[in-house]
């Protein structure tokens, strides 16, 4: 067993824990996290972008899913950690494994910070005999070089980009409270709060966010965020707006506090340690951000600037080509260079902030794997034969982009075009789709996936 589990494992039997939950989540549920969050990497040397850690005085668990079976199974080698791959036949969830594992009474730690209060009552209900001990970061205390939580400087997100006001947007917001009778709205999604207040920053790689929190009472709001985080200037606009700054931390003790007569929140993003905080005698409302379905619908500004950030990263994809085509012709080159390349004709892009994701640069076979990531040990050599895939894109101040491309190098073999072809027909048939009101992407899978599943084929 890997010394980190059994450091951990010596920690929960003093704590009084029978099993720990480790989660791949910061305290806002983000699909993304920062370094410091990495607790589950930390612990098992599975560094995938998705996962699930279970920790008992015996044995360790790790579930991910299909795009990383490939890369768990070789990490986890010789670990003493049992992959559990997620979907297979046999293969119990984290809720049927405790199940399993425990038959009377017994205490699971987590941090609570890291779990969704969605997650914490789903747990507890489908398993009475548990108690849920959510205040134990045990992980804090075996990782001594732990990195520390990012606190990038925030900065003002200009009305030329984003084309509403912090006013009209937190009015629009109340004005959805009243509708469900809520005094108060608890936002701890870090892509909602800089939609809502126009700010933007560097605290989550590929993600131009601030570490924060939002509450939003009638009559004011408190944005939450370490003090350093915020330039001077910054705070004084917000504060034109009725927003004042509270220290990152504070919040806990001001939901103590809050005498609000309701509260909405959405149990997906909200924490479970911070609702563990709020008065019993506060009701709570259960439901969506507003803000998460009014950014869904963008403005005139927020179209034309998507289009102009469309068309600047499509120049930058059509230098890469050009390069790319001509130079291996001439010469071999590595996975790593393509996508630093890429990365490099980005960058020069006015308004460019950061990637959108990690640049997935795979040569032939590793195309085949789900999210792959070269690195310098283990990367491909291109050639001028076969295909290279690039998936990328990039965070510019006028919009996201993310374009996926297949480059042909050099000869292919007619097994490829053919494939190459069914993928092509089946793009085609979901870009041309007609469908009515209320059809969701599952309605809509089977246009997609028909051309190859007419073979017997699959993606």
């Amino acid at each position: 067993m890997k010394k980190e589990i059994l450091a951990l494992q010596a920690l929960m039997e003093k704590k009084g824990c029978d099993a720990y939950l480790v989660e791949t989540a910061d305290f806002h549920q983000s699909e993304y996290v920062g370094d410091y969050f990495k607790a589950r990497a930390y612990l098992s040397g599975f560094t995938g972008s998705a996962g699930t850690l279970l920790v008992t005085k015996q044995e360790a668990f790790l579930w991910t899913d299909g795009r990383y079976f490939v890369q768990a199974e070789k990490q986890l080698e010789n670990s003493g950690i049992e992959l559990m791959r997620m979907g297979q036949p046999g293969v119990p969830t984290v809720i049927e494994k405790l199940a399993m594992l425990f038959t009377g009474p017994f205490c699971l730690g987590a941090d609570g910070r890291t779990l969704s209060y969605h997650q914490a009552q789903s747990m507890q209900r489908a398993l009475p005999m548990m108690t849920m001990a959510l205040a134990e970061d045990l992980v804090d205390e075996i990782w001594p070089d732990r990195p520390a939580l990012s606190c990038q400087e925030a900065f003002d997100y200009d009305l030329a980009y984003c084309g509403e006001s912090r006013e009209k947007k937190l009015d629009r917001i109340r004005t959805e409270m009243r509708q469900v009778g809520a005094e108060s709205h608890l936002v701890t999604s870090l892509d909602d709060i800089a939609w809502i207040l126009n700010i933007r920053g560097h605290d989550v790689a590929c993600n131009p966010v601030v570490l924060s929190y939002l509450l939003i009472e009638m009559d004011l709001a408190t944005l939450y965020v370490q003090t350093a985080a915020m330039p001077d200037q910054l705070k004084t606009e917000l504060a034109k707006a009725g927003v004042t700054c509270r220290d990152y931390f504070a919040l806990m003790e001001d939901l103590v506090l809050l005498d609000a007569k309701s509260l909405l929140f959405d149990p997906q993003k909200v924490n479970a340690a911070l609702l563990e905080k709020v008065n019993p005698s506060v009701r709570r409302i259960e439901g969506n951000n507003p803000s998460t379905l009014f950014k869904a619908i963008k403005n005139e500004v927020e179209i034309a600037r998507t289009k102009e950030a469309h068309l600047m990263d499509s120049v930058a994809v059509t230098k890469f080509m050009y390069w790319l085509k001509n130079t291996i012709r001439q010469r071999p080159i590595t996975e790593l260079e393509a996508s630093d390349h890429l990365e490099k004709l980005r960058a020069a892009i006015p308004g460019f902030i950061d990637l959108s994701f990690t640049t997935i640069a795979a040569y032939q076979a590793n195309a085949a794997m789900m999210h792959y990531s070269a690195k310098p040990e283990n990367q491909a050599t291109m050639q001028a034969e076969g295909m290279l895939l690039v998936d990328s894109g990039g965070q510019y101040l006028s919009g996201t982009t993310d374009i996926t491309r297949t480059f042909v190098l050099g000869d292919i073999t007619a097994e490829q075009r053919h494939h190459f072809t069914l993928a092509l027909k089946s793009l085609l048939r979901l870009q041309n789709a007609h469908f009515l009101y209320g059809c969701t992407g599952l309605n809509l899978d089977i246009l997609a996936r028909g051309p190859l599943w007419d073979e017997d084929l699959d993606y």
